[in-house]
């Protein structure tokens, strides 16, 4: 449906945003670009919405290329972060104002927004301009203002950062139904990786123009590609602590352990990457124990975050609501198969599957 190829963006400055960038995208998926600030995310989105030229590459929509067409006849509608809404208007008038423009009549106008308006709950506040609704009114008028215009790809740019909490998740939730009932092929940037988890069919991390890793949101998180994602995948961030590895054998803090699918790489340093809710009170039967030293705890209600020292280096668990006392020892267990294992370069290492590494 959308296809870009070897994209590169490189500003007047000599700043080189994407990198490179090739991705397809299926009919009706919902795709997340997620990120740090300056990684490129925007600067893609920017560039298939055709607000900005590209320096090299391609981009297919619908087997037609578009990169050399302009805005307005690429078929694409984008809801951005400051909503654009024109402030002299009605809601009625914003949302019209494109099929105007494209020279639709009357009747299908009054149509489209009635049902846009119906199943974005706004039909009340058709006479009112943007000056007099909330955060949350305005985006949806941003919405169904894309919707309206029936585009073959919608394109979202940080479209719930205004927002506050609470807000943001329940927009996020009518995002997704709303997605997933018009089947149009969508792609949406974010820093907010709860955002990204929650939406995506598929995530694109980036990173410094880039892509890091892409797949599914349960690939990304329990089978990150690097350290990188591993790191902005998740929160609170993974642990990571460096450990040594020889034929399958993994030694770390006076222990070893024998992991067959790891049996097959030579003598190394590795990082050893444990997310926060593997690290538990309760022994298992195959992994590792170690000793934490409680520095700080923060209660999130029916659990808890405790921060503290693992051989002098910092480590997050997260527990049941126990009462910890500073500078308390607790021994926390792993077992293996929650260990993630990445190279001294921060990339994951390739374990053999399990089949494979039993019969050898």
């Amino acid at each position: 449906m959308l296809a870009l190829k070897n994209l590169v963006k490189t500003y007047e400055n000599g700043h080189q945003a994407v990198k490179g960038v090739s991705v397809d995208i299926k009919q009706g998926e919902f795709i997340v670009l997620v990120g740090p600030s300056g990684c490129g995310k925007s600067s893609i989105l920017r560039s298939i919405a055709g607000l900005e030229s590209i320096t090299g590459g391609e981009i297919h929509l619908n087997n037609r290329r578009i990169d050399n067409e302009k805005p307005a006849s690429r078929d694409i509608a984008m809801v951005f972060q400051n909503y654009a809404l024109y402030p002299h208007m009605t809601v009625y008038e914003n949302l019209a104002y494109g099929l105007k423009n494209r020279g639709i009549d009357r009747d299908t106008i009054e149509s489209k927004i009635e049902k846009v308006a119906k199943t974005l709950k706004i039909a009340d506040y058709l006479e009112r301009k943007p000056a007099k609704l909330s955060g949350g009114q305005r985006q949806r008028v941003a919405m169904g203002r894309a919707i309206v215009r029936d585009p073959q790809l919608f394109l979202f740019d940080e479209p719930l950062s205004n927002l506050d909490a609470s807000l943001r998740a329940h927009m996020r939730l009518e995002i997704k139904k709303l997605q997933r009932e018009l089947a149009v092929t969508s792609v949406y940037v974010t820093h907010d990786q709860v955002e990204a988890m929650t939406l995506a069919d598929r995530i694109i991390v980036l990173n410094q123009g880039e892509i890091e890793q892409i797949g599914t949101p349960a690939e990304v998180y329990h089978q990150p590609a690097s350290t990188f994602v591993a790191s902005f995948i998740g929160s609170p961030a993974m642990n990571f602590h460096q450990a040594e590895i020889a034929d399958g054998v993994i030694n770390f803090e006076h222990q070893s352990i024998f992991i067959a699918e790891y049996a097959h790489l030579s003598a190394q340093t590795i990082q050893l990457g444990i997310r926060p809710e593997h690290a538990v009170l309760e022994p298992s039967k195959s992994g590792l124990s170690f000793s934490l030293t409680v520095q700080a705890v923060e209660p999130l209600g029916p659990n808890q975050l405790v921060h503290g020292l693992v051989n002098d280096k910092v480590f997050t668990a997260l527990t049941p609501e126990l009462h910890f006392a500073s500078k308390q020892v607790l021994t926390l267990h792993v077992a293996k198969q929650h260990l993630h294992l990445f190279d001294k370069n921060g990339q994951r290492l390739q374990a053999l599957a399990q089949e494979v590494a039993q019969a050898s």
